[in-house]
This record gives structure tokens, sequence and C-alpha cells, in this order.
């Protein structure tokens, strides 16, 4: 049975050494310089004194930064990854929150360390990734391991904006490696392109799988994102056959017209999910791959990455939302009412995820974790801790789970119960609208909905009277020219609700 992720990594690198592991198109790390590295940074961290704690790593995305994560591990030690261009504050707060005692940092990183206080130990990757491995300290490491040690803790803001740090461990992280890629098919062909931040959860889709099963991941240059037609020279050029990224990456690329000119030719595999795909979008892109399998993935951080999976593989009705799917094996997926028990099909329920893929709770944050990760509402007679999501959603007729909104996007207005996804996706019909949001200011009691697309505001709100009651209607449309993203490449929800406050 494995017990440690590591053991992905030692299996697959002697058998292709010289094959890429890692790469951000310009540098490329092998399987055998990745296992040198990690296990050169871990003899060093475990020489110096750290063993079963936080290890800050503060770099630049890049493959020496996995290799870094790796080494972490070696050392028995969960990572922590800071992004360079975080704010100060952000950094110092998850720093004093870990209680990290040592940094770790790359040539990119110097100048952000100057600016930060920290009192700790600082190690530079040039110096610690070379050198010799001590293979006992290793290997005692190793005997002493179990599969609930923590692996990296990974920093949320959640609704208050404060940062919650997540706790995932080995055992949670290899189920999910396990049964996402038997759900997804990946396989020692798979050639990824990673989109989103290190920092985050979401590139275990693509890391875990390259140690797995010796496939390859190009870590994408963020600056690509705002030049579609690059983006897509690099996916050709590099022959990217899977991505798994947010739906804001895809939409980018489908509604600028990219996919008629410079298509992504060898895409087989389409991952997306962290929100609602646009059908209008979605059509573009079925359209555009014919011969590509398309995926709709759910799941919250706190449920160590992605927890459902649909596969396109029915067309869906005129006005049918796409639905998240079914739970991956060994996952089960609550929808709980308001009286704390399972809801009939049809009916709106909020999820509770059970199972392997529950994560540790928050790192020192006792109360929010309690919160979050309660007492399985369905049984009482022995301790089960099940994470309590906030989302919303009902069974469909073919049994599908169908995912409707944050519970505390549902808000009460003029006497009503109002989904403000409901309003997105009235809107979404609009041939004319690209993206769109729709917030509610609890000051001025008022619906604002922004957009982008190449439409009025009077005349989008005169489409949304023909699909909505009045009380639905926003009582402002406010056109962007871009809609604002968070570091993960979501809609930044809370900067539009504030920005509708302060209007």
């Amino acid at each position: 049975m494995q017990t440690n992720i590591l053991e992905y990594l030692e299996a697959t690198a002697p058998r292709l050494p010289q094959k890429i592991a890692y790469s951000d198109g310009s540098y490329d790390m092998t399987f055998s310089e990745l296992l040198r590295a990690s296990r050169t940074i871990g003899s060093t961290l475990l020489r110096d004194g750290f063993r079963g704690e936080a290890i800050a790593i503060l770099m630049a995305k890049h493959p020496r930064q996995i290799a870094t994560f790796y080494g972490a591990v070696y050392a028995g030690c969960y990572y922590v990854s800071i992004d360079p261009d975080m704010p100060v504050h952000r950094m110092e707060s998850i720093l004093a929150t870990v209680h990290a005692r040592v940094l770790i940092v790359d040539e990119k990183s110097e100048k952000t360390l100057k600016n930060l206080n920290f009192c700790g130990k600082v190690l530079r990757y040039n110096e610690i990734s070379v050198g010799q491995e001590d293979q006992r300290a290793l290997d005692s490491v190793r005997a002493e391991q179990i599969d609930t040690d923590p692996i990296y803790i990974v920093f949320t803001s959640g609704s208050t904006g404060v940062p919650k740090g997540v706790v995932a461990c080995h055992r949670s992280v290899i189920d999910y490696v396990e049964t996402l890629c038997a759900a997804l098919g990946f396989s020692e062909d798979t050639v990824f392109a990673n989109q989103t931040p290190l920092f985050f959860d979401a590139p275990l889709k693509e890391l875990m799988p390259v140690i797995k099963f010796g496939a390859t991941a190009y870590l994408v240059p963020k600056q690509l994102f705002m030049f579609p037609m690059k983006l897509c020279d690099f996916l050709n050029e590099h022959r990217v056959n899977t991505v798994c990224w947010v739906v804001s990456a895809l939409t980018m690329i489908s509604s600028l017209g990219v996919l008629e000119k410079n298509p992504p030719r060898y895409l087989r595999t389409v991952a997306f999910g962290s929100e609602v795909f646009p059908i209008r979008q979605y059509e573009l892109w079925r359209a555009a791959l014919p011969d590509a399998t398309f995926f709709n993935l759910y799941g919250p951080t706190e449920a160590t990455g992605m927890s459902c999976y649909w596969k396109a593989d029915r067309a869906l009705a005129d006005g049918e939302a796409i639905p998240i799917g079914r739970p991956f094996r060994n996952t089960d997926l609550m929808l709980i009412g308001e009286d704390g028990k399972r809801v009939s099909d049809g009916q709106i329920g909020e999820i509770y995820l059970r199972g392997t893929c529950v994560t540790l709770g928050y790192y020192a944050n006792p109360e929010k974790t309690a919160e979050a990760f309660v007492q399985n509402p369905l049984q009482s007679f022995y301790p089960e801790t099940v994470y309590r999501t906030g989302d919303l959603a009902y069974r469909n007729p073919h049994g599908e789970l169908v995912f409707v909104s944050r519970r505390d996007a549902q808000i009460k207005h003029m006497g009503h119960r109002i989904e403000l996804g409901e309003i997105e996706a009235a809107a979404a019909d609009c041939a004319d609208i690209l993206r769109s949001c729709a917030v509610y200011d609890g000051v001025k009691k008022r619906i604002v909905l922004y957009y982008t697309g190449n439409v009025a505001a009077e005349d989008l709100i005169g489409f949304l009277r023909g699909y909505l009651p009045r009380y639905m209607l926003p009582a402002i449309c406010e056109r962007l020219d871009r809609m604002p993203l968070t570091p993960n490449g979501k809609l930044d929800r809370k900067y539009l609700t504030e920005k509708a406050v302060d209007a």
C-alpha cells in the first residue's frame, strides 16, 4: 500500500531518467534531475535541523520551485508556498501563522525578501540543491512517516479576506491523484499545460500525475494569458494535449476568436472548473475541438482539490447548466437541507463532502476548523468529520449533480429569495455578452450586474426583462473592459461587491 507521494517519483525517475518532468518552455527539468534536487534539498533541511515543520518557500513559478516542494516532504516537513507578487502584509501574516523558522528563496525573490520582516533562517535554492544526499537521514525520516502526515498548507482567503491555511496529508493527496487519473485517463503520454499559480492546490492536477506516470507538464508563463494567440502558439509548440484550467482562462481564448484562427491542435483532454462555464463559450470549444474529451470538475481546497467530475458524453438541452456530475470514487457527496437531512432529487441542498478527500482542517485555527469541518449530520454514533462546503446544488433527472451557487450568494431582496447565479445565467443567453457577474449591494439594497461584451447597459436590461421577474432585475448594469480576476484566475466577486457598495 502506498503511503507517501514521493513513492511516485522514486518509481518513475529510474524508469525515465532523461525525460522532461517539468518545464517552463525555456528551462527543462528531467526526472533524474528532479529526484536528485529534491533529495538534496531534503538532506540539507535535515542537516540544518528542520524536520516535521512548515517550510516556507518564496520562489517564482519554475520547475525548481516544484523540486523544493518535494524536498520539504523528503525532510518530513510540509511546504507553504508564498507568491513573490503577494502583498507584503499577506506574506508576513502567512509566515507568522505557520511559525516559519526557515524561508527558501530563489534569485528572483531576493528583492521581495528585503521587504519582509522575517527573522528566521534564509536558504537559497542554488546553494541547497547541490551537494551530497544524506541517505541515512532520509531513510530515518521515511521510516517514521505515515500517510496522515501533512504535505502542504495552502492559504485561501475565503469570504472574510483573512488567510486560512488548509492542511492536506499524503493519504488525501494519493487518493485524489488515483481517482482523478482514473477518471480523466492520464498516462505517460499526457502533456499538461499548467495555468494556475503553484501556491494553490489546483496544480496538483498536473504535478502529481507527472510523477505518477512519467508525464510532462509545461508551466505556462503568466504573461501569455494576456496574449491568447501567443498562448495557443505555446500550446502547439509543446504539443500540449491536456489542460485543466479555470473557466476564465478558456473563455479568454474563445471570446476573442482565437479558436478559429489558431486553435490548440493537439488538445485531446480539456478539464475546467472553479467557475460556471458560460454555455456559449463552452460550445465554441466543443465545436473547435470535436475530437477532444471535456470534463467539468468541482471541488474545494478543503477536500484536497476536485471532488466531482462530469464527462461531456451527452448533448445539453437548451437552457441546461453544465453538471458537475458525480463524486470521484471513495468520495461521498451529501446534499443536506436546512433541517439537517438529505434533500430529495431535484431539491437544492448544501454540499457536504465525506471521505479520505477531507483535509486535516485549518492550520492553527480551531475556531474556523470547527465551523466548516463538522460531525456528519446524518449519523451520531461515532466521530466522523465531514466538510461543509457552503455550496448549493441539486440532482437532475440524469442523476447528475448541478451546482447552483454559493450559500452566501443567495440573497433576500424585495421579500424574495434570489440566486445571483440565475441572473448571470440569464445574461449569458444574450448573444453579445461574454462574461457577467451579479453582486448584491447590501447597503443600498440593490442588485448590480457587471459584464463584458458589446451591448449597451439599457439594452441588456431590456433583454433581461424577458427572462427575469421584476424583483430579480439588476438596478444597475455596468460594462467593464475586463473582468477582475483573483490570482488563480477566478472572477473576483469580492472586489466587484465592494465596487458596487462604493459606487
